[in-house]
């Protein structure tokens, strides 16, 4: 995606690339640490053991086969898109998610940038999803390759030609979809919270087609942080219990 992005670019970049890259990797490197240390096999083990466990409510019904892994990877999915909404509504959680926000160019690596605290928090949901779910070990690991190779592609800065981006975007979240949810304007970044399949959106009322201003032009990231001097790594680490980010609200109204 980054080969791809910088052929053949959306927009042009604001920010320099070497300060955001080493800050987003940077914290792309602490989140991985810190899944490895307190977590180790995380999501995957836990469908393990749910399913030798005869746990959640595809062990209870009994449903295998490709039905129960079709079924478990929409609730999956569906299931980060509600933690996604959640996040922006409730003030505890977007003091972590801001930080993903304040990104002031959007490209690759703002699919990795997130406070390690967010990851911690995401991580303890999506076990109690799978959990409740019971799906197969196998469906986890997709999921995750899916979850994760989404997030760089619909976060990258990559030029697709419109047509094609119609046809995409009524089964998938495109990067051209999901910048719309990191306009700085408020109403834009309470929209378009899919990661993977973008019916989420519509079905929930929470779709947005475009920008009300030109796609190459309106401003990507948080009103209140416009200078890369005040995002750099320590600054961004310390920002949630930062009292002077208050209840400023890109919540939900």
């Amino acid at each position: 995606m980054a080969i791809l992005e910088t052929v053949s670019p959306r927009r042009e970049r604001t920010e320099g690339r070497s300060t955001r890259w080493r800050i987003n990797i940077g914290l792309s490197l602490i989140n991985g640490a810190v899944i490895k240390i307190i977590f180790g096999t995380a999501a995957v083990g836990a469908a393990v053991i749910a399913k030798d466990g005869g746990w959640g409510l595809l062990n209870h019904y009994n449903v295998t086969g490709l039905p129960a892994q079709i079924v478990a990877f929409i609730i999956l999915d569906f299931a980060i898109y509600l933690q996604h909404v959640i996040t922006h509504a409730l003030p505890l959680l977007w003091r972590l998610h801001i930080i993903h926000h304040t990104d002031l160019d959007l490209d690759v690596t703002s699919g990795v940038r997130f406070h390690p605290f967010e990851i911690i928090v995401s991580m303890i949901y999506k076990l109690l999803i799978v959990a409740a779910i019971g799906p197969d070990p196998a469906v986890v690991i997709l999921f995750e390759i899916v979850l994760n190779g989404s997030a760089l592609f619909n976060h990258s800065n990559l030029y697709i030609p419109k047509p094609l981006d119609r046809v995409l975007r009524s089964v998938i979240v495109t990067p051209e979809m999901h910048r719309v949810h990191h306009s700085a304007q408020v109403v834009e970044t309470n929209s378009n919270f899919g990661f993977f399949f973008s019916i989420w959106d519509r079905i929930c009322g929470t779709y947005r087609s475009a920008s009300v201003l030109p796609p190459t032009r309106f401003p990507i990231g948080v009103s209140e942080y416009r200078s890369q001097n005040r995002l750099g790594l320590n600054n961004l680490l310390l920002m949630p219990i930062n009292p002077k980010l208050g209840d400023n609200s890109l919540r939900l109204k």
